[in-house]
């Protein structure tokens, strides 16, 4: 079975892929772009056969809701902020939709924008205008990490336009949104193989 090199970029959602998915290879990355970019540094030396980013995202458009599977056919940076450009295809997109649909998960596929800072608001339309799905901090620069190797991203939306993270209800959609991070890093673990 293939060993799989995870990367979370936040202590909470390595805590629960390390929860679903006993003895996977994670590691913590760090928030933003510039530790993803030092992060990447680190994990091209890592061992593995492949390197699978897991963790929240922002979902971009009215469909969006809390605990919906975001995995990326590709991820960029935004091209507005200032970031050196990155563009990575992902691989195996089709095949961990599948599976997370199979396993019940609401799942889309499409492009996962990366930021420099939460996007909320009037920002969030002009990412979804741009073509993204979804917004994050770190796939994008993370990419690098992959160094040849096949590269994943499954993101889970813990907040949308119209479920925003700083309203009253966002205490339900960020339980439901841990609660289908941990649902989809079994899977996707499962269907690109475990580490030990």
């Amino acid at each position: 079975m293939s060993r799989v090199l995870v990367a979370a970029p936040l202590a909470f959602e390595e805590a629960l892929i390390r929860s679903a998915a006993r003895g996977a290879h994670v590691r913590k990355t760090g928030m933003g772009p510039d530790k993803s970019l030092a992060a990447a540094e680190a994990l091209s030396r890592e061992p593995g056969d492949a390197l699978l980013v897991l963790g929240f995202c922002g979902g971009l458009d009215a469909q969006s809701r809390p605990g919906e599977v975001i995995v990326a056919d590709e991820v960029l940076a935004a091209a507005d902020e200032g970031h050196d450009p990155v563009r990575a295809s992902c691989d195996g997109a089709a095949q961990l939709a599948g599976a997370l649909s199979d396993a019940g998960l609401t799942v889309r596929r499409g492009p996962i924008v990366g930021v420099g800072r939460i996007a909320t608001g009037q920002r969030r339309e002009q990412l979804r205008a741009a073509g993204a799905l979804a917004v994050d901090m770190e796939s994008a620069w993370l990419a690098g990490g992959a160094a040849g190797r096949p590269f994943g991203v499954v993101r889970v939306v813990l907040d949308s336009p119209s479920h925003e993270l700083f309203r009253p209800q966002a205490v339900g959609g960020a339980l439901r949104a841990a609660r289908e991070l941990r649902r989809a890093a079994a899977v996707a673990l499962g269907v690109w193989g475990r580490g030990g």
